[in-house]
């Protein structure tokens, strides 16, 4: 033990001071900030705004748990990374390997896999043979490629960008791969956003030290989400990005910018949303739904969450909203893969209405996890009033009768890379050695197995 009594009354001296300087008892600012989410504009530009209606809602665990399943047939869509490596050579390299898990379990599908490596090196001395095409295995079940990013393509951010090409690329190639294999009356769960955000920013970006706009393989991932969506859009398929760590900041930004005499405590968005969900925070006032007060989906009006037990006994979530402009970074004005730049979006097919590919969203608070998960979907499907009511009704069911969707865990299980696994991979490349630092030999054993 490094810390004697001693040190950790000190500490706890500290700590008290900073948390008495927090007002925990004041829900009248998020309300207030909630309200200005009906329509958020900056600079006359829509940034978010309801769809429908603006509310806030809370089930019952128990009586959803108890219902009937929307969708009983579930699909979802992991990929698991080795995590960008690099070596003593200068090489950067990640494997992604992507599956797919069904419930009732189905044992075709989920045989099935794609695998990318995607790989760099700034030296223009090394060949690296990217494969033409897809290399199939297993009988046909699996796939594997090879992906490489120029010499001239990248002067910083290796690490992220090979570990988005590796993924994303994996990701909507699998899902492409597996679309026509679904049944047609199921749910389909992506895990994390729905979209590329990482990609999108620096295809956008006219960035000389990442020039990524100008690679095959990015401007085919960009396609490969448009053709996905495209699928899910003409099938009427339910198709959403359960977010499970969400770091968005652009609400608070935005409501900041608006200079409407709010001392915003909070600096993303997710904390913000924790506290306007919290009953216990946002006061958990009874009303009809309407102006971000508390309405109930099992037939009676909310009232003070005393009245609901445990912190396990329900679930609260806010109406769903669209973001038609401004998405991830302010250099991004389009909330899709078709917000690429002009000469990229001109050569990018898509089916419906751009307005169709736009990002919609709903959050959902946990009060006996105390965390908050974003569920993404394209608006092309949020639109529909029936299908807006069944996504949000499937994704309450799910976390209401699991405490996190099971078919996700399942995919999360399926896709994994341990760390038994990456230390294998290491070997196979014989004549470099991983490039590790102090702290690799320091924290190496305490690492997942």
């Amino acid at each position: 033990m490094t810390l004697e009594p001693v040190h950790m009354h000190k500490i706890s001296e500290l700590a008290e001071r900073i948390d008495r300087s927090f007002e925990l008892d004041d829900p009248k600012t998020a309300a207030d900030i909630y309200r200005l989410l009906e329509e958020l504009k900056i600079d006359g530009k829509v940034i978010l705004k309801a769809v429908d209606r603006l509310f806030r809602g809370m089930v019952r665990t128990e009586l959803m748990a108890q219902g009937e399943d929307p969708y009983p047939v579930t699909y979802a869509c992991d990929s698991g990374s080795t995590n960008p490596k690099t070596y003593d050579s200068g090489l950067f390299v990640d494997f992604c390997h992507c599956g797919l898990a069904a419930t009732p379990t189905d044992l075709d599908v989920q045989r099935c896999r794609t695998i990318v490596c995607a790989a760099y090196s700034s030296s223009r001395r090394i060949a690296m043979r990217a494969t033409p095409g897809w290399e199939t295995f297993d009988e046909g079940l699996g796939r594997a490629k090879l992906v490489t990013i120029a010499p001239d393509e990248l002067k910083r951010k290796a690490p992220d960008m090979v570990h988005s090409f590796a993924m994303y690329l994996a990701e909507s190639e699998h899902l492409l791969f597996m679309k026509d294999r679904l049944e047609p009356e199921s749910f389909f769960i992506m895990d994390g956003p729905i979209y590329p955000k990482q990609l999108m920013y620096w295809m956008v970006l006219d960035d000389a030290e990442v020039r990524i706009r100008q690679n095959p393989d990015a401007r085919k991932i960009l396609q490969n989400y448009i053709d996905v969506m495209d699928h899910f859009l003409e099938m009427k398929i339910p198709v959403i990005g359960f977010v499970k760590n969400p770091t968005d900041m652009q609400i608070m930004d935005s409501v900041r910018k608006k200079r409407e005499a709010f001392d915003l405590p909070w600096m993303l968005d997710a904390q913000f949303f924790k506290n306007v969900l919290s009953l216990e925070k946002a006061g958990g006032t009874s009303g009809n739904g309407h102006e971000g007060r508390y309405s109930n989906n099992n037939g009676n009006n909310g009232n003070n969450c005393r009245h609901y037990g445990s912190r396990s006994a329900y679930l609260t979530y806010t109406n769903w909203f669209l973001q038609p402009n401004r998405y991830y970074e302010k250099m991004l004005k389009g909330t899709s893969p078709l917000a690429a730049g002009d000469m990229i979006q001109q050569k990018l097919r898509h089916r419906f209405s751009p307005e169709d590919y736009a990002l919609c969203f709903f959050m959902l608070y946990v009060p006996s996890k105390d965390v908050v998960f974003k569920v993404e979907a394209p608006y092309g499907l949020i639109k529909d009033d029936f299908l807006r009511m069944q996504i949000t009704k499937k994704v309450l069911f799910d976390v209401s009768l699991h405490g996190f969707p099971l078919t996700l865990t399942k995919a999360d299980h399926l896709a994994k890379i341990r760390k038994v696994e990456r230390q294998e991979i290491d070997k196979f490349f014989e004549s470099m050695s991983p490039d590790t630092t102090y702290n690799d030999t320091r924290w190496g054993k305490f690492n997942d197995i």
